[in-house]
């Protein structure tokens, strides 16, 4: 029998593929009503149905045959011949009915037999169940027509087993030789496509499959020209890859979005021709391409063990031991720029070059390339997004946007694609490899909304931000590649920005990876303008040649975007700021045991001792006007300072900023206000407001907003800090009605009313900032004002410094009112010098 490479496919074939593939995106889109019906269609007419396929079977075997056709319809057809024998030759046979029964029994054991282990991989199951039954058969049912020894109605299904059963094995022990035979051709050093060993095989049909795997046969890639008989199949870069090993080329199957297709001989040319763009590739050259990427130990730990899982697949499929191929979807966590892409394409090559991939080819992806703009369309384009990556890898980015449930309604667009991209998923599992990116936080939500997901895309591997280090030397990797140089002057510019952007937190922020490309292409600018500028003609060195201050200009341009990243103060700076306040001694004396510790946490962190992780989140408590914003300041300036914060910016809010106009939409707005406080400080003073037992049947409104509050309070604690302040009785109360609160707020710190003189002092050091003073006889009345206010209990009711700073305010208004009726003739002294009729009529107006 001659191989399928030789034959053309059947006339009419492809489109009868195609209208089958037609009928099952029908039958998949179709409304339940619709496919119920069709059901109870097909069960009212199974009879006639029955005998279409049957008829169809008998007439399929003898294609089957010729082709070398390895599907189980196939084995299944030509076992039909030989029952429907056993049937025509029992009709004209009289004697019991156990022979005959007997004799079908075989031909069905025998078709089971020819697809198991070795002899199912390296022989055509269907031509085995021809000998097979075209022996046994022949035997069996010569000896019991003929009945030629009587009384011995089971000798001749005997015989027809026995012979079987040689057949049987015979055909196993040249499976057996082939495969021992091809394993000493091969060994360790077919690396090329150690998996694509049907055309390989000596003496096997293309319709044959390798010992590799069950399934449709895999091409191996030749080596040199095309010639008849052949086809190319290439790997990856041009600038990369060896010859590969050579052989025939076998028919393909790929998974089209209704099912499996066989490809007719235009499709296989028009595929072989695409093809032939990928040069060979092998395994050594694809890990290689790996180790050469900076950093990313733990993630080159992985891929290569993934290498080492499928080449010790491809050994035991050698030694018969296994058929199942090596397949696997990923899950790529981490933040961007740090080489998912890059990563995704080294194993679309590494997969590639051991033959378990037609290409190494990734096709990139996100949301937009998958959702439809209606309910139905949306797993059309999914299935058609998919199609266009068979046979390599599909690269979904961001693929935590397809579940956007941020309305407060379920995302039926995302999850029409989430389903479709599963299913295909697991039907092309032996044909593709899909690829899930994003954030880490976000994608392992997104992954445990489904558990399909969780299932099919079990492997995770996890990128690691980029170290100052490594972003050096990704930077001189870069300028290296774009021939350009950078000056001697430029290089400590480079690690300062570096290191201030690891001290920072503003890898992740900035792109990386991709921050380092940006950077030296503003640079780049920069140095442009620079040279082009200046007075005489620039040299051919200095149009190539990067400058500190063409860096420091780029990395300022960059930044610009971070509220605040120009502002921040050394620790020392931060804390002289603390001390500078009025009163507040134990605020203080907290707030630097707060600073040593994370001072000490640094220094056991980069000794590499354990060490309790800082406290991130604070309850400040006591009366308004006591100073609590402005220590919120003070402590965001210093976790920015210690690289804790991107920047040391306070977003103040209170319970009209978190609370949404209805249920649903205060999570959206509480999630909004935390998002704009990413890498600073969140003040939500009154936070008390959010729990309001006056509400009948409970604050369902601010029950919410305290949920999403403690939510990203937990998962956002390496980017942002919470001070939640109000009176100390309330907050107390707001604490106790969620033990969330207590436990992820557990750094409390009081705030004191302040005393008459420390007011006092309060009230001087604002006059002073203003450029005014008390008069010598008004400072008594000031100091009285204040300890009378603190004496009566009103102080708090006034607001502490808040009082001190209106009382100022109102005084300077009375003293301009005189001061203005003197006209020309007020002196310098009379515009600045706040007297003490001037506060009592302040005071009186306050204190009403």
């Amino acid at each position: 029998m001659r191989s399928p490479e030789q034959h053309p496919a059947l006339p009419g074939r492809a489109a009868v593929q195609g209208w089958l593939s037609r009928l099952r995106q029908f039958m998949s889109a179709a409304p339940v009503p619709v496919k119920i019906l069709l059901i109870i269609a097909i069960c009212v007419f199974a009879g006639p149905l029955v005998s279409v396929g049957i008829t169809a079977g008998l007439m399929y075997a003898p294609y089957a045959l010729w082709a070398g056709a390895r599907s189980a319809i196939a084995t299944a057809s030509v076992a039909l011949w030989g029952g429907a024998v056993v049937v025509v030759a029992a009709a004209r046979t009289a004697g019991p009915a156990e022979p005959r029964y007997l004799l079908l029994l075989l031909a069905a054991v025998v078709a089971v037999l020819a697809h198991l282990g070795v002899l199912g991989r390296w022989q055509v199951p269907c031509r085995t169940t021809a000998w097979a039954l075209l022996w046994s058969l022949s035997a069996g049912l010569l000896i019991t027509m003929l009945q030629l020894w009587r009384g011995q109605p089971l000798l001749g299904p005997a015989t027809a087993w026995l012979i079987a059963l040689v057949v049987l094995g015979w055909r196993l022990a040249k499976a057996m030789q082939d495969s021992r035979e091809y394993g000493r051709r091969t060994g360790f050093a077919a690396l090329p496509a150690p998996h694509a060993m049907a055309a390989a095989m000596p003496g096997g049909s293309a319709g044959s499959a390798g010992p590799g795997f069950a399934g449709p046969a895999r091409p191996a890639r030749p080596a040199g020209p095309v010639t008849q008989g052949t086809q190319a199949s290439q790997g990856t870069q041009a600038s990369q890859g060896t010859q590969g090993t050579q052989g025939t080329q076998a028919t393909r199957v790929v998974q089209a979005p209704g099912g499996v297709r066989n490809l007719d001989r235009g499709q296989q040319a028009r595929q072989a021709q695409q093809s032939a763009q990928w040069p060979p590739i092998t395994v050594d050259e694809a890990v290689a391409e790996l180790t050469a990427m900076v950093g990313l130990t733990a993630v080159k730990d992985q891929i290569r063990s993934i290498t080492a899982s499928v080449e010790a697949a491809r050994r035991r499929a050698i030694a018969g031991h296994g058929a199942e191929k090596p397949m696997q979807h990923f899950v790529f966590l981490g933040p961007p720029g740090t080489g998912k892409t890059a990563v995704a394409r080294i194993l679309a090559k590494i997969f590639y070059a051991f033959g378990l991939l037609d290409a190494p080819s990734v096709v990139e992806a996100q949301r937009a390339d998958l959702v439809g703009e209606y309910l139905g369309a949306t797993a059309i384009k999914t299935n058609q997004l998919i199609d266009s990556a068979l046979g390599g890898v599909l690269f979904i980015d961001e693929a935590y946007s397809l579940v956007n449930e941020g309305d407060g309604q379920g995302d039926r667009f995302g999850n029409e694609a989430v389903q479709a991209l599963l299913k295909r998923a697991e039907d092309d599992r032996d044909n593709l490899i899909i690829i899930l990116a994003g954030y880490e936080r976000q994608m392992e939500t997104f992954l445990s909304a489904n558990p399909g997901l969780n299932s099919r895309f079990g492997v995770r591997i996890k990128f690691p931000t980029y170290s100052p280090a490594e972003l050096m030397e990704l930077t001189e990797h870069a300028v290296q590649a774009k021939s350009e140089l950078i000056d001697p002057d430029a290089r400590p510019v480079l690690r300062q920005i570096f290191d201030e952007v690891g001290r920072r937190r503003l890898a992740d922020e900035l792109g990386n990876g991709r921050f380092v490309r940006t950077l030296l292409a503003r640079a780049g600018q920069q140095r442009d303008v620079r040279v082009m500028s200046g007075p005489a003609e620039p040299t051919p060195a200095e149009l190539v040649t990067l400058r500190g201050e063409d860096m420091r200009l780029a990395y300022a341009e960059l930044t610009t975007r971070f509220r605040g990243y120009t502002d921040t103060p050394t620790v020392d700076d931060a804390l002289a700021e603390l001390d500078a306040l009025v009163g507040l001694e134990p605020v203080k004396r907290q707030v630097h045991e707060i600073v040593a510790q994370l001072q000490v946490a640094r220094l056991r962190d980069r000794q590499g001792l354990a060490s309790q992780p800082p406290s991130r989140h604070f309850v400040f408590t006591g009366p308004p006007g006591t100073g609590k914003t402005t220590v919120a300041r003070i402590i965001g300036r210093i976790f920015a300072a210690l690289g804790l914060l991107v920047r040391p910016e306070v977003i103040e809010a209170h319970r009209g900023d978190l609370v949404g106009e209805h249920l649903g939409s205060t999570a959206i707005k509480t999630s909004k206000l935390i998002d704009s406080a990413i890498g600073g400080v969140l003040f939500i003073d009154e936070a008390y407001a959010l729990h309001n037992d006056a509400y009948t049947g409970g604050d369902a409104f601010g029950s919410e907003a305290v949920a999403t509050l403690l939510k990203r309070a937990e998962d956002d604690r390496e980017r942002l800090v919470i001070v939640l302040a109000g009176y100390t009785d309330d907050m107390d109360r707001l604490l106790r009605s969620n033990p969330g609160l207590a436990s992820r707020f557990s750094t409390r710190i009081a705030f004191p009313s302040y005393t008459g003189a420390e007011l006092s002092q309060i009230a001087r050091v604002i006059a002073a900032k203003a450029g005014d003073s008390f008069d010598a006889e008004a400072l008594p009345v000031l100091h009285s004002i204040f300890v009378q206010a603190v004496e009566t209990g009103r102080i708090d009711v006034l607001g502490n410094g808040r009082f001190a700073r209106s009382l100022f305010e109102r005084a300077c208004a009375s003293r301009d009112v005189r001061v203005s009726q003197r006209g020309d003739a007020a002196t310098a002294t009379d515009l600045t010098t706040v007297l003490a009729a001037d506060l009592l009529t302040a005071y009186r107006e306050l204190a009403g």
